[in-house]
């Protein structure tokens, strides 16, 4: 029987291998356990070359985050890395993704132009054994989101706090959401919920932006003030939040003891917070982290190691006390991921898989506060 073993386990490896080709992958909402680091180690993926790529929709700050995170993963795990920009453009997207495929680069990266029409070329990819991770849309080998309803919850609670504290359980607050995209709601509800448990606070305004930006937070508030001049509270996502304050200044009605908050952790709101005001806070998703993350994961498939299926960003209030240290964290991702106290605070995994389970990819849109 000791002689048969190791036949036994090639002619597993090579039924895996050969049920990977054309899997549709996990396609019904199932639940992950928390992932697993001492599993036991897979094949090491045949003829894919030591090249982590970066497939990326836009320029954005966010983005630009991933792509540092990222680029410091293939550093140190000395893998070549390229990045190829989409402009938006999901054609575009499509085709670099085909050409990565066909050069049999062994991780790609993906933040997605148009989910649904890139996503039988990101499944060939994986079915030739590439790495695929993707920032929050499937498919993907390992996938990335983040807990939306959790997200608006540290941004409401910190608001309810405030509002207790220095407004005695009153205030006028403007809410701007984002409800116009549905993987976003529940950042909106979460943030209602919070502000329910205060009788005495009153949303003058519950509106979404058009378009969702600075400029459709500076039009959109100009608005409100016509109707309600005197606001105690803004929160929504930082970029629509900033063009909010700048309203409230032009019009004179910004105060140093408001309590404006957003999401999304950007540079503009971060040097508001800095300088103090009425800005006291935003929630970051730190990408740089998350991008080291999705680097290193790419780097231990490629030796055969088990990584996650999916993993959380999780939120990360960003106050004037804290800011010093999540600056630093944001320089060095690596020395956060190293750290596994200091990866923690910003990251959980779940479920396992690796080269000889790769037909186990997730296909559906994973959330784990559906779990």
């Amino acid at each position: 029987m000791r002689q048969l073993l190791p036949i036994t386990a090639l002619l597993l490896a090579t039924n895996v291998a050969s049920s990977a080709e054309g899997s549709p992958g996990i396609t019904v909402p199932t639940s992950l356990q928390p992932f697993v680091p001492t599993a036991p180690r897979c094949s090491k993926p045949a003829d894919l070359k030591p090249i982590l790529a970066f497939a990326k929709d836009n320029k954005r700050e966010f983005i630009e985050g991933v792509d540092h995170g990222l680029a410091q993963a293939a550093k140190d795990n000395h893998l070549e890395y390229r990045v190829a920009l989409a402009a938006n453009d999901s054609a575009k997207m499509i085709s670099d993704v085909e050409a990565l495929r066909t050069e049999r680069v062994g991780g790609i990266v993906v933040s997605p132009v148009d989910p649904a029409a890139l996503a039988p070329s990101l499944q060939k990819a994986m079915w030739s054994g590439t790495y695929v991770s993707t920032v929050v849309a499937p498919p993907a080998t390992s996938l990335l989101n983040a807990p939306q309803y959790l997200t608006g919850k540290e941004l409401g609670d910190a608001a309810v706090a405030y509002i207790k504290d220095k407004f005695d359980g009153r205030a006028d607050v403007v809410l701007l959401t984002q409800d116009s995209l549905q993987f976003l709601t529940p950042r909106f509800v979460a943030i209602r919920d919070a502000l329910d448990t205060l009788p005495d606070v009153r949303i003058v305004a519950d509106i979404s932006p058009n378009p969702v930006s600075k400029e459709g937070g500076l039009a959109t508030m100009r608005m409100v003030i016509q109707a309600h001049p005197h606001v105690d509270v803004v929160l929504g996502a930082d970029g629509v939040v900033l063009g909010a304050l700048q309203a409230l200044r032009e019009a004179g009605k910004d105060r140093p003891d408001q309590f404006i908050g957003g999401i999304d952790g950007e540079p503009e709101a971060i040097a508001e917070i800095t300088k103090g005001g009425p800005y006291k806070m935003t929630v970051s998703l730190n990408s740089p982290v998350f991008g080291y993350a999705m680097g290193q994961h790419a780097a231990d498939w490629l030796e055969g190691k088990p990584i996650p299926q999916a993993m959380d960003i999780l939120p990360h209030v960003i106050t004037a006390q804290n800011l010093g240290d999540y600056q630093k964290d944001v320089a060095n991702p690596g020395a956060v991921y190293a750290d596994p106290a200091r990866r923690d605070a910003y990251l959980r995994m779940y479920g396992n898989i690796c080269y000889d389970s790769r037909d186990q990819y997730l296909n559906f849109p994973w959330s784990s506060e559906a779990q």
